[in-house]
């Protein structure tokens, strides 16, 4: 569901006290009870996933600040505050160009501004799960993949999408250690990718997204891992093999292709059945599929998910 398109919205807006309510405006700070059960309902509203589900995201977005500083972005730093600190200083989310190659009719480099002027933009609210049991709940800005995937036309040969990311050592200070293989890589399934909630996004909070959270651009999958959303792209491959990622390629053992949210299936070094939402105490248990199962689950009908992690 559309809410708002190419809106700014003032800093005095994007505070911890603001909540991200119906697709009208952000309708400012109520408190107590009232406030919890308003939110379930105008939240319903402003996520198409669970206005189609029926069902509304009664989490309370996580503010502006939590969502900013608080980020797993290695290419800055392994430390969940190295993002914040060092991405603003040196990260340049303009001009950006996207390749976009491999088995599609209309490959090329396509730049972000006219990427971005034929897109249909929309503000949605997705759960944001990480395996470290760690959780948010942020009001992206973006377009669904599929528009842009539909734009460079396919060819029926093509059954994955592969994501690559920027590694820059001028600009990127984590990318001269090696922590990971650089360049940072992901991949989608076709149907996955196709699939009306995954999300290129280009904002949160109805602003541009902040350089720690991967502007200028980066994608979503909210049933998945938070591993899985490729930051900074800079390219897009479609190709007839399912690509490795770089996490199945640095610990094979812990983290495989679809990175499904399973709360069943522990990682080797913790466990999945709960998570702690940032701002809370507390821990709840995680949802099948991050709380989308009615409308992803089918996808992997007569899969074991435990194998297929």
């Amino acid at each position: 569901m559309l809410i708002r398109r190419n809106r700014e919205i003032p800093s005095s807006e994007i505070t911890p006290e603001g909540l991200y309510y119906s697709r009208r405006a952000f309708l400012g700070r109520l408190t107590g009870v009232a406030a919890t059960a308003a939110l379930g309902g105008t939240l319903a509203a402003a996520c198409d996933a669970d206005a189609k589900e029926k069902k509304p995201l009664k989490d309370e977005p996580n503010s502006y600040e939590d969502i900013t500083s608080y980020n797993n972005f290695y290419e800055f730093g392994t430390g969940k505050g190295d993002p914040q600190d060092n991405a603003p200083k040196v990260l340049l989310p303009r001009p950006w160009t996207v390749k976009i190659d491999g088995l599609v009719s209309k490959p090329g480099d396509y730049h972000l501004e006219d990427i971005l002027r034929t897109a249909k933009l929309e503000d949605r609210v997705y759960r944001h799960r990480c395996v470290e049991a760690w959780s948010m709940v942020i009001p992206w800005r973006g377009f669904p993949l599929r528009d842009l995937i539909n734009r460079v036309q396919p060819r029926p040969t093509a059954k994955f999408v592969q994501f690559t990311t920027l590694a820059d050592p001028k600009q990127m200070p984590g990318v001269r250690r090696q922590v990971l293989d650089w360049p940072y890589l992901e991949g989608l399934r076709m149907d996955e990718a196709m699939h009306p909630l995954t999300l290129m996004v280009t904002g949160l909070y109805g602003k541009d997204l902040p350089t720690q959270n991967g502007a200028p651009l980066r994608v979503h999958i909210p049933w998945k891992y938070g591993f899985k959303s490729g930051k900074s792209i800079v390219r897009i491959t479609f190709t007839d093999r399912q690509p490795l990622n770089t996490w199945q390629v640095a610990a094979p053992s812990e983290y495989g292709f679809y990175a499904n949210v399973n709360p069943q299936v522990d990682h080797p070094r913790w466990s999945q059945a709960r998570e702690r939402r940032i701002g809370e105490w507390g821990k709840r248990p995680t949802l099948m599929f991050n709380g989308y199962g009615d409308q992803v689950a089918s996808m992997y009908t007569g899969m074991d998910l435990r194998k297929n992690f």
